[in-house]
């Protein structure tokens, strides 16, 4: 069952958690059976209920076992099957949080039994006690056995390799944790659920800056002791991706980072798109040391096209002029200069009486006319084992039909004009591929904490500082075209957009060689 944020950042007083242990006549879940079965429904402190039953494995329980549980053959001779017991565990267990003592162990038996019964595998949401107690307790014991924690902090219930017996042991255990998880800002479910992997992070001791995160879409800024803005990033989950960076975010920059941080202070937005323009509109604004993508934009170049009557000059420009025609901006000089290159060599292929009406329908309306060439001829170079020649032909092709394609997403949203539409709940305002606003059900209009870039009606291509946005806006619509209800616009938009496929030679692919 897919959960939501709410049900996620539940307090944990008001989570129910299903506490089992199992005995079994072994340690494979595919060759052993269940010898007994127990469970304890808890919420908020209070036992909600128990189950308790030994079950018939199927199979002769080994010496060894019976000297450890106690449980013999003779016990379980008379008591049900697995398949007879499942349906009655899997009511009692509801949809609550599955709790075990490593829990790979009992959930692994769970869900192979499920298996062999043709049921499909359990789908709750599941705590491991262990991994729990290795962050949080280990520096207290010598090991995270239950039986040495239950005696190192005198649980109310001794566990004694029976099943109902070690179930109430982890309850105490469950209790004893979250009540220590709280040292690191853990309030909800999905804390606790990555607590595992935070707690050993070496500035676990700065969870506590997170506390103060909500579960919605947004943008967070960690800054440090002066007020310098560190880091800018977005989030569909405020809370639980900023938590992520005390755990398995190994990027080498995040480290010192995390360091210097002092502070973490955020933008609430109605949606997930929101929050990607206005992560955008603070990088262009901040551009925050721990940053790269997103503040490298004054590095983005142009494709300029000028002739001389029929002859052709293309160069490569960091400022657009009104005068001529221009292509992008494009993410850096090296790939408007293969954009140049892959022209040049379309136009030496075909040999075009007029190149400048050549080029400029290629790169407008028909870029077949350009791409069609550079195919043939690195088909032509890899059937003659120019294998090096064919692949820089073909990264050529492929940075002219990203730059189209690229152009074309632009072009379509500019050319729409001031539009209104709804994707899902949410109703957006743009104008020319920039987002005026948002606004959900029942609340007012949300201008976003920066202003848009302003307008470039003058002309025919985008200044630099403001692609970033119009292409973030533009491919969020492309992905969500089947949703979107338009309510107006002002201008004139194909949906679904016509765009370029990737250029892919699939049928020469020795010419990657």
């Amino acid at each position: 069952m897919q959960r939501t944020f709410d049900d996620l950042g539940t307090p944990l007083c008001n989570v129910t958690f299903c506490v089992i242990d199992l005995e079994t006549t072994g340690g494979s879940p595919h060759d052993d059976g269940i010898t007994e079965i127990g469970a304890v429904k808890v919420r908020g402190g209070e036992c909600l209920g128990t189950f308790q039953t030994l079950v018939n494995p199927g199979r002769a329980i080994p010496p060894t076992i019976t000297l450890l549980t106690g449980i013999s053959e003779s016990m379980v001779y008379q008591a049900p099957r697995i398949d007879q017991v499942l349906p009655t565990l899997l009511e009692f267990c509801g949809d609550a949080v599955l709790v075990a003592h490593n829990a790979r162990f009992d959930i692994g038996f769970l869900n192979a039994a499920l298996q062999r019964t043709r049921r499909p595998h359990l789908a709750n949401l599941t705590l491991d006690t262990v991994a729990l107690a290795r962050r949080l307790l280990v520096d207290d014991v010598p090991n995270c056995r239950l039986g040495t924690l239950a005696e190192r902090f005198r649980f109310e219930h001794r566990p004694s390799h029976r099943a109902l017996d070690d179930a109430l042991a982890t309850v105490d255990l469950l209790h004893l944790l979250i009540e220590r998880a709280a040292a690191f800002g853990v309030l909800g479910l999905d804390d606790l659920q990555q607590l595992p992997r935070l707690a050993g992070h070496p500035h676990a001791a700065k969870l506590k800056l997170t506390n103060h995160l909500p579960r919605r879409p947004g943008v967070y800024m960690f800054q440090n002791a002066y007020g310098e803005v560190l880091y800018v990033g977005k989030a569909t989950n405020l809370r639980q991706r900023v938590r992520s960076y005390f755990g398995h975010d190994d990027r080498r920059k995040i480290g010192p980072m995390l360091r210097e941080a002092q502070s973490i202070s955020f933008h609430e937005t109605p949606d997930p798109l929101c929050a990607e323009v206005l992560e955008l509109r603070f990088l262009h604004q901040l551009r925050p040391r721990y940053n790269k993508q997103g503040t490298t934009w004054d590095r983005y170049a142009y494709v300029r096209l000028a002739a001389n009557g029929s002859k052709l000059r293309l160069s490569v420009t960091k400022d657009p002029i009104a005068a001529a025609f221009q292509l992008g901006p494009l993410p850096s000089r090296a790939m408007a200069k293969l954009v140049v290159e892959a022209i040049e060599l379309a136009v030496a292929v075909c040999e075009p009486a007029d190149a400048v009406q050549f080029v400029f329908s290629g790169l407008t309306s028909r870029p077949e006319l350009l791409l069609g060439p550079l195919g043939e001829r690195m088909k032509s170079l890899a059937s003659n084992r120019r294998f090096e020649a064919a692949a820089a032909t073909r990264d050529r092709a492929q940075a002219l039909s990203a730059a189209l394609r690229r152009q074309r997403l632009i072009d379509e949203v500019r050319n729409a004009g001031l539009i209104h539409l709804a994707i899902g709940e949410t109703e957006f305002v743009i104008d020319q591929g920039r987002l005026i606003q948002a606004s959900l059900p029942g609340r007012f209009p949300d201008e976003l904490a920066l202003p848009p870039p302003a307008a470039a009606e003058e002309l025919m291509v985008l200044p630099r500082d403001a692609v970033d946005e119009v292409l973030c806006v533009a491919r969020h619509l492309e992905h969500n075209r089947p949703r979107i209800v338009l309510q107006h616009c002002g201008g004139i938009w194909a949906q679904p957009c016509d765009v370029l496929a990737t250029f892919e030679p699939r049928s020469h692919q020795r010419a990657a060689a």
